[in-house]
């Protein structure tokens, strides 16, 4: 194997054991996200989504979760508990930069 060649495989290899990043929505679409956060999502969670009907969203606890999980769980919901989906409201990039929130408590009520 050429030199360019070992190049290419080795930022191929690079390239796919980064973990995805979630595209940063416009400043006006975090607010309406961050919004629906504290009032849907804290209707079940509590309002300062320390727990209520809901597990409480703490970064201590979200951080025990991976983005991933924490945003197919926004999306799918949780089949037989009250945990609705929220996928025809946002985008899977969306749910992610929210359980990013969740994750570093970047915007608490």
């Amino acid at each position: 194997m050429t030199a360019a060649l070992r190049l290419v495989a080795m930022l191929g290899a690079v390239a796919l054991s980064v973990p995805a990043v979630a595209a940063e929505p416009p400043p006006n679409r975090q607010a309406e996200l961050l919004a629906l956060l504290h009032q849907d999502c804290g209707s079940c969670h509590g309002m300062t989504l320390r727990g209520g009907l809901g597990l409480p969203l703490t970064p201590e606890r979200m951080d025990a979760l991976s983005v991933e999980s924490i945003s197919e769980t926004i999306l799918s919901g949780r089949p037989g508990t009250a945990m609705p989906p929220w996928a025809p409201f946002m985008t899977a990039d969306e749910a992610r930069w929210l359980a990013t929130q969740l994750q570093t408590g970047g915007n608490p009520p």
